[in-house]
């Protein structure tokens, strides 16, 4: 490894990589008031959002778990990068070259962190793969697309490539670029035999997975030829890269989509995003190897901005409010059992979730070879809420022509509808099912009721409590989902960072002066150029908070609010927590962040004026009050002691008349 990557570099790569663009790759953000955003936070799984980003400052902060820092720490939290990785992947992405201490000469590209060697590995790979499709031994490669119904510019779009059927052509074609055999095996494209490594990947159609970046992190492999003893489907192991139970097939692609459209439709394979994509159902992807799980709920959820209490409401028109979720299955027992555990998920969110199956038990890949795009787009329209596929289901495993059956069938659907947690819903529900089944609503009712009662009767999906919501009714959490405005908490007493450093107490929230010293120092931080010049004339002990105090002595030994007016915001920032202790380190991440109450950016100005004037008046209201309790203890015999004291009360009493004419004017 080359020495430390030197300082000034790092600040260009803070300076060039923009923060919004960079969280705005894993997480919907909206805007949410002047010069801020606001989304729900990577780092914890919520309802509301609390996660705020302020571009013009380059830092994040999160109100409710207190995770905060500029985009370096982002991308090394988000990724689980070192700092020098994390640096060098936006490096890449800015076109900033780097330069390390020892020797000063830029760093070759061939020898970056770990990470960023696996990802550009995982990277050459799909190029070659997709080379290869074209090639004369990738006829049943070719053969296996075009048979449903994918050209060459479809195979393009996916990346779709051959992986050929020796033992070692992608080894050899990775080891001519460089790369190590250590750094293959740990990329997951090679296996480690008893005579050395060997290609995982041979003789089969590939699909490159992709992370929400866009950056390939791993490969989906489909077998071709008879004389292959391995799976019919083979992915990518574990690896530092690749973890299935956050991936997402299709999250590239799909993404922008998603969070503009509020909907996402979870398909079962790679040929099926295809299908949906090239049919106009753009919003489609696909877990990989694996059943849809809590992990890819939360990235789902990051991506539909899936915040509201009314969420997964439906209305008359069919659209819903707050989003959707639509998952596709099979027809068959493997489909029921995929839904079975997709509705195990189904309380994570607040948007409606629904299935979509077609007649026939046909997948979007087969639906659009049989009957075209339009059908593919008409199985999604056509979708129905999974709690009613889920109960109906269960309802066909009995005879309902025999009271046996009748009586079952209420046993089985009461515990589902036992967890709805909206009562109204919960007696709708009642009704419907009872007809379904062919019962007394009043028998349906009593069944209800007496699961309710029984904690252990109810159904636990998802691995929560028994408590579940249908469409529109809040998790888990619901009941403090909405609480706290978007932006974050408006009072003094925002959760202090994280990361084991102790914290500075927060100031009550009741207290109106604590609340207005706070919003001074939000306006000092983010609008350094509307601060009066006279609060840089504020003494150590001008504020009566001990937070706010300390984070006031970090600006001033920063220079005060002159020395922003002649830096960008970001630098600004950068320079009061440079002078910060630990300890006020993320309180000052806060308050950089934090949303001021005037959403008019042309009255942020006055604002920022007046709140800073309230803070000196304070300051000159102690002054005033000190000076009289002096004036008091002085013995007026001593007329040259007691005259200065005197004046130096009414100076302090004009000053502070002055400062308010100021204000009113």
């Amino acid at each position: 490894m080359a020495g430390l990557i030197r300082r000034e570099d790092v600040d260009q790569v803070r300076e060039r990589a923009r923060i919004d663009e960079i969280v705005s790759a894993h997480v919907t953000l909206k805007p949410a008031g002047v010069g801020a955003l606001v989304g729900l936070c990577p780092f914890h799984d919520e309802r509301s959002p609390s996660f705020n980003v302020r571009p013009s400052v380059g830092r994040y902060h999160c109100f409710g778990c207190g995770e905060g820092g500029d985009v370096i720490e982002f991308v090394m939290k988000m990724d689980a990068l070192s700092f020098t990785e994390a640096v060098e992947y936006l490096a890449g992405k800015t076109g900033v070259q780097l330069r390390y201490e020892e020797g000063g000469s830029a760093r070759p590209r061939e020898e970056p962190g770990k990470r960023q060697r696996l990802l550009e590995a995982n990277r050459v790979a799909a190029e070659f793969y997709a080379e290869q499709l074209m090639g004369p031994d990738a006829a049943a490669a070719r053969t296996f697309l075009a048979e449903r119904s994918f050209d060459r510019s479809d195979a393009e779009l996916f990346g779709v490539g051959f992986a050929p059927k020796g033992w070692d052509a992608l080894q050899r074609h990775l080891q001519g670029r460089g790369f190590t055999q250590a750094e293959l095996v740990a990329s997951g494209l090679m296996s480690q035999g008893q005579r050395g490594i060997y290609d995982r990947f041979r003789g089969r159609v590939m699909w490159p997975i992709r992370d929400v970046t866009g950056a390939v992190i791993g490969f989906g492999a489909r077998r071709l030829f008879e004389d292959d003893q391995g799976p019919k489907y083979l992915n990518t192991p574990e690896t530092s890269l690749y973890k299935k139970s956050h991936v997402l097939y299709g999250i590239d692609l799909a993404k922008r989509e998603i969070a503009k459209g509020k909907r996402v439709v979870v398909v079962e394979g790679y040929t099926d995003v295809m299908a949906a994509h090239l049919s106009g159902v753009t919003t489609a992807v696909a877990t990989c190897g694996t059943a849809f799980g809590g992990d890819h709920a939360k990235v789902v959820r990051r991506l539909l901005g899936d915040t509201t209490a009314g969420g997964g409401m439906q209305l008359a028109s069919g659209g819903t409010v707050g989003g959707e979720i639509i998952f596709t299955f099979d027809g068959d027992a493997a489909g029921q059992k995929a839904a079975e555990r997709a509705y195990g998920e189904d309380q994570r969110f607040f948007a409606q979730t629904y299935v979509a199956v077609a007649d026939g038990g046909m997948d979007p890949c087969d639906l659009r070879m049989a009957n075209g795009p339009e059908a593919v787009r008409a199985l999604v329209d056509g979708r129905k809420p999974l709690f009613a596929f889920v109960i109906q289901a269960k309802i066909k495993q009995f005879d309902l022509n025999t009271v046996e059956g009748r009586v079952s069938a209420v046993r089985a659907a009461a515990p589902e509808i036992a967890g709805i947690r909206d009562r109204s819903q919960q007696d709708g529900y009642t009704r419907e099912v009872a007809g379904w089944i062919g019962t007394e609503i009043e028998e349906m009712r009593r069944e209800v009721a007496r699961v309710a009662s029984t904690p252990s009767l109810r159904r636990a999906p998802g691995g929560q409590d028994g408590d579940r919501r249908s469409s529109g009714a809040p998790g888990a959490d619901g009941a403090r989902a909405g609480g706290t405005r978007p932006g974050g908490p408006t009072g003094p007493d925002e959760r202090p960072a994280t990361g084991g450093v102790q914290q500075l107490p927060a100031p009550d929230p009741r207290d109106p002066v604590a609340r207005d010293e706070r919003l001074a120092l939000v306006a000092v931080l983010q609008y350094p150029q509307h601060v009066p010049a006279s609060f840089d004339a504020l003494g150590e002990d001008a504020f009566s908070v001990p937070a706010w105090r300390a984070v006031h002595a970090a600006i001033r030994a920063s220079g005060g609010a002159a020395a922003g007016r002649d830096v960008s915001a970001a630098q600004w920032v950068g320079a009061v927590l440079e002078q910060a202790s630990e300890t006020v380190a993320g309180v000052v991440t806060q308050l950089s962040v934090a949303s001021l109450p005037e959403d008019r950016e042309a009255a942020v100005p006055a604002f920022v004026g007046g709140v800073v004037n309230r803070v000196l008046d304070m300051g000159l209201m102690r002054r005033v009050a000190d000076a009289r309790s002096r004036l008091q203890r002085l013995d007026p015999s001593d007329a040259e002691t007691y005259q200065a004291a005197f004046a130096e009360l009414l100076a302090i009493e004009a000053e502070r008349r002055t400062l308010r004419e100021s204000t009113n004017a």
